[in-house]
């Protein structure tokens, strides 16, 4: 099978070397913007080529910001290729792939702070989740499935309206907070002081922060009616934690504090 990867970054990179660890490819072909990149992935293994379109590739996988997804798409209008995609958000990414004739939207649940061919790993989806959108049942739903299985991930399918849903809750909501968080220190007249001091939970809190930028502007304009939802919730939320410091209510907090730490605590074994 011959693959072509739009965006050889974290996860098109690690999508070419899990398959290649898998034997479940026989060339990979390097797309994108980057000429340094494209040639460390070449260097590295990843790809075996690079190009500047998927030519007669079997599949292909889309791993770039969705914001350039609207240019890609056209230039694969009349590919006889499959096509999937790794975007986070996958209700725009629906509407603009319904006219490609072998399309299964897909996102990998499986993302880290770093970007780039460098970050990639053959190991990344072991084990992880991917979500598979499909417009419609089809073999080659069953056969993108079986590739992400073939790379050790655990699929599942939803509507991409029930992905972008709980997306924003658990992924795009933490990583705008974690962003602006960074934000706000920094702007602060004494960050270098506040930087300074910042240990373990402040690195914890804001590890995501590190994460790609345009990608991460993407996600949020594309999802952003399902985001500034969540954001009014966790508001209310604040508001909440607000009110029990003004009163000082310590068995307050503790209480909420106890019932976070029980749910991430339950969340953490059934993870496991």
């Amino acid at each position: 099978m011959k693959l072509a990867v739009i965006g050889v970054g974290l996860i098109g990179g690690s999508f070419a070397l899990a398959l290649k660890k898998a034997k479940a490819v026989s060339h990979v072909v390097g797309v994108g913007r980057g000429a340094a990149n494209l040639k460390l992935a070449q260097e590295r293994g990843i790809i075996d080529s690079i190009a500047k379109d998927p030519g007669d590739a079997d599949v292909v996988l889309v791993a770039a910001p969705v914001g350039q997804y609207p240019a890609i798409f056209k230039s694969l209008q009349g590919s006889k290729a499959i096509i999937t995609d790794a975007g986070s958000t996958k209700r725009d990414v629906v509407a603009l792939g319904r006219d490609l004739p072998r399309f299964v939207p897909g996102h990998p649940i499986a993302g880290a702070e770093k970007s780039g061919a460098a970050a990639a790993s053959a190991d990344l989806f072991r084990d992880r989740r991917v979500v598979l959108t499909p417009l419609k049942e089809s073999e080659d739903v069953a056969k993108v499935r079986k590739l992400w299985e073939a790379c050790g991930a655990r699929v599942s399918s939803m509507t991409a309206e029930e992905h972008d849903e709980v997306l924003a809750a658990v992924s795009h909501l933490p990583h705008l907070l974690a962003f602006g968080l960074v934000h706000d220190i920094a702007k602060r007249k004494n960050s270098e002081q506040l930087f300074s001091f910042a240990a373990g939970g402040f690195r914890d809190f804001t590890r995501i922060a590190s994460s790609h930028p345009e990608m991460w502007r993407d996600i949020c304009v594309a999802n952003k009616d399902l985001l500034l939802s969540e954001l009014a919730k966790f508001s209310g939320k604040m508001e909440e934690l607000r009110k029990l410091l003004e009163h000082g209510d310590g068995p307050g907090l503790e209480k909420l504090f106890a019932e976070a730490r029980h749910a991430r605590d339950q969340w953490l074994k059934s993870s496991s």
